[in-house]
């Protein structure tokens, strides 16, 4: 059996997963702003028709090896950091986006972020079976999965009372934690930027279907804590 087939089945049923959460809780926080229901189905409709985009051309990019080529600078794979990034920023800051945001409950969107507990658990049996270098996981230098752990009893305590500067904390070490993964991931790409030379390089997060790692799960991981953080902001202010 291929090695890197369970790790596969794995990655590509925590990323649909986490997708579907996010387009049930989606839907639920869009029945509860004051857009009638057809702006509501517009709005669930393009989101779900832009996800579905992201997640076949990167899919089939990846399948082609596109992102395998390590060659060009900056890493390919940085693209699907970079893209979604610059996307859930505008969302935040959109009239639409805004009204979902004070719809949503705030522990929502720091109980969500569990799923990195996950993300932890089959990178690491990643690295056993060789796929992946160990700073890549809890025995490296990876330590994201702090955050999926905090997020569990934040998000209980958040459910009960509002705590804004809770709420701030956890998302300023989820980010820190966040930024310290890539880097790593970065530096342990087979590029000029290389600076972990153990084997293997990091070239697993270019393959199908692990391109969804990137692609979706630190998407994910990034866009909790935009939304997270600009939420902070409007109840704040609401004070």
């Amino acid at each position: 059996m291929d090695q890197k087939l369970l790790p596969a089945v794995l990655m590509s049923t925590l990323s649909f997963a986490c997708i579907l959460i996010v387009m049930r809780g989606l839907q639920i926080a869009l029945s509860r702003t004051l857009f009638d229901k057809t702006k509501q189905k517009k709005i669930f409709t393009a989101a779900l028709l832009f996800t579905a985009a992201w997640v076949v051309i990167t899919g089939l990019l990846a399948w082609k090896g596109f992102f395998s080529d390590f060659s060009k600078m900056p890493p390919r794979p940085v693209l699907l950091i970079i893209i979604p990034l610059v996307v859930f920023i505008v969302i935040a800051f959109s009239k639409t986006g805004t009204a979902i945001l004070r719809a949503i409950p705030p522990h929502w969107l720091i109980g969500l972020q569990a799923f990195r507990i996950l993300v932890e658990i089959l990178l690491w049996r990643s690295f056993m079976l060789n796929l992946l270098p160990i700073q890549m996981t809890f025995e490296g230098n990876n330590f994201d999965g702090i955050s999926g752990l905090l997020a569990i009893p934040v998000a209980m305590i958040l459910y009960r009372k509002w705590v804004p500067k809770l709420s701030l904390l956890y998302n300023i070490i989820g980010i820190g934690l966040l930024l310290n993964i890539l880097v790593i991931a970065v530096l342990s790409m087979p590029t000029p930027l290389r600076h972990f030379m153990n084997e293997p390089p990091n070239t697993l997060v270019g393959e199908f279907p692990f391109i969804y790692l990137p692609g979706v799960l630190v998407a994910l991981a990034q866009a909790l804590h935009i939304f997270s953080l600009r939420q902070w902001w409007l109840l704040k202010k609401e004070k």
